[in-house]
């Protein structure tokens, strides 16, 4: 009996139709992708990477080194892609530092799974098998970590210069991470009972001042408010001032909704005006009465936060005030003066201003701005600092103020995870000589996907080296020498004397945390990768 003719031919389609290639293509075109952004700032690690200029749609020019700053403002169209710039920001966020460090791992191990799929191991085998490298990787680099006590900021300091020594204004670092170190001890709160500190960095205020260079950069152990004060010829200089935050607006009244008032005649007219003066003398009286000097007034959307008239009555009781207080720093305010804001004219009483040593209006050709000083805030337990960061043009401020801002995580780090690393690629060097021997008793695929991990560590002190202009195959092999001799070795690039050293005793420390997070996030991400088999495109 003859079989079916329609039977045959779904068979046949079948097999014609079902596409085998697809998920390969895919995953390598997401591999390609995402090995081209990590190319692309591969450059820029170490302390001789290379700067990029970043231009803006609107001409605006960002000359930076930091990994998550190129990424953010960098255009990438492929989903895979994006993942890694997703990778970078999870990095700031979680250690602040290491931004470039963890894109280009994430590379390497994305070169590594390549190699690996073309010889026929499955995606899954080696998405498990790289879990498991990362585990022995975390815990030779755990091993080789040094406990850091806290109050020894000598410590701090070296993590603090190590990462500024690898910035545009790495010749300032010396200035720049007492800074950093300063302003992290003073608003640290140790954890009653436990290891390490609390930091949460909202609590030190970058302001960014052009005009001068980078070594005036100042910490100011109190309020800085970067605007002039709202006095036509109001008091510059205050001592023993009391000060108040106020919410409401010392201007005339409006309605609730667009209302039109029509006066005909000029008895009305002079009537409202003079009600309007009373409104606001009646307000200047409460000020004075309170005794309060300095009066900081929150930005209204609804209206004129001051009048013409309000002025002219504070410029007569020699009041100082600042306008526009922006929403977001009412909280950073209201800390660091120990004050609260006050909402309506009826709790503005003398209870309620708090005292500052010293009020200065600081002139600067840049403009003028507020500096208080001598806060009773800080002894009420609302530990704050405000950074001044200055700099010739606003592209070097804006560097300085990125760079301080990886300082100051920096040594945040220390304070969450209080354990420190040399530097210069030996925690990566360290790690793949564990893992190259661990591989080579390692059963099955895994023996590849160790070998391969451990391959993949060694970019980072091959790419140090490529930077700073030595012979990357020469200086990885000497590394690789030095780690297998010794178990707990310190040995990693030296870009200054152009060879490997013990970096601890160049004093080139790096926080555990910044590593241990940089090498967990990396592979995280290339195992999510891997298990990518399709993109689908949404109807809408």
């Amino acid at each position: 009996m003859a079989p079916k003719a329609g039977g045959d031919s779904a068979k046949v389609n079948s097999t014609v139709y079902k596409d085998k290639s697809k998920p390969t293509d895919i995953r390598l075109s997401n591999i390609n992708a995402a090995k081209a952004v990590s190319d692309a700032i591969r450059t820029s690690l170490g302390p001789r990477g290379m700067d990029k200029m970043i231009q803006a749609a609107n001409g605006e020019v960002t000359i930076t080194n930091d990994g998550a700053t190129i990424l953010k403002q960098m255009s990438v169209i492929h989903p895979a892609a994006k993942m890694l710039v997703e990778l970078s920001r999870a990095q700031d966020i979680e250690a602040g530092d290491g931004t470039t460090s963890v894109v280009v791992i994430a590379g390497a191990l994305l070169d590594a799974a390549e190699k690996l799929l073309q010889k026929g191991i499955h995606p899954t085998v080696i998405s498990d098998g790289f879990q498991k490298a990362l585990q022995m990787a975390l815990q030779v680099v755990e091993g080789m970590s040094t406990p850091v006590d806290l109050t020894n900021e000598d410590a701090l300091l070296k993590a603090a210069a190590t990462s500024l020594n690898s910035k545009v204004v790495s010749q300032h670092s010396t200035i720049l991470a007492p800074i950093a170190v300063q302003a992290i001890c003073t608003v640290m709160e140790p954890i009653p009972g436990g290891v390490g500190a609390r930091v949460d960095l909202r609590d030190v205020k970058v302001i960014e001042r052009i005009g001068g260079t980078v070594e005036d950069t100042e910490l100011v152990q109190g309020l800085v408010i970067p605007r002039r004060p709202a006095n036509v010829n109001g008091p510059s200089r205050i001592e023993k001032a009391k000060v108040g935050l106020i919410q409401f607006c010392i201007s005339p009244p409006k309605t609730d909704m667009d209302h039109n008032v029509i006066v005909s005649d000029y008895a009305a007219m002079d009537r409202v005006l003079k009600e309007e003066r009373q409104y606001i003398l009646n307000i200047v009286k409460q000020i004075k009465k309170a005794g309060c000097n300095v009066l900081l007034v929150q930005k209204s959307i609804l209206r004129d936060a001051l009048s013409d008239l309000a002025v002219h009555f504070l410029d007569k009781i020699k009041t100082m005030v600042i306008k526009d207080i922006e929403r977001e720093d009412i909280e950073f305010v209201c800390k660091t003066l120990g004050c609260r804001p006050i909402a309506s004219l009826d709790h503005f009483t003398a209870e309620n201003m708090v005292t500052v040593d010293l009020v200065e209006v600081v002139n600067e050709p840049a403009g003028k701005y507020i500096k208080m000083t001598g806060l009773a805030g800080a002894s009420a337990g609302g530990r704050t600092v405000s950074v001044l960061v200055r700099g010739s043009s606003g592209a070097v401020v804006a560097e300085a103020a990125r760079s301080l801002h990886d300082a100051l995580c920096v040594v945040r780090c220390v304070a969450r995870r209080p354990a420190l690393l040399a530097g210069g690629g030996a925690p990566e060097a360290a790690a793949a000589a564990a893992l190259a021997r661990a591989a080579i008793a390692a059963p099955g695929a895994d023996h590849y996907c160790l070998r391969a991990y451990a391959d993949a560590l060694e970019v980072i002190p091959s790419t140090l080296a490529e930077n700073a202009g030595l012979n990357p195959i020469e200086t990885v092999t000497e590394l690789r020498a030095a780690h297998a001799n010794a178990a707990a070795s310190g040995a990693g690039v030296n870009v200054r004397r152009g060879r490997v050293t013990d970096m601890r005793h160049e004093h080139v420390l790096q926080p555990l945390h910044v590593t241990a997070s940089a090498l967990a996030l990396a592979t995280e991400t290339v195992r999510a990768i891997l298990k990518i088999d399709d993109i689908i495109n949404t109807v809408n």
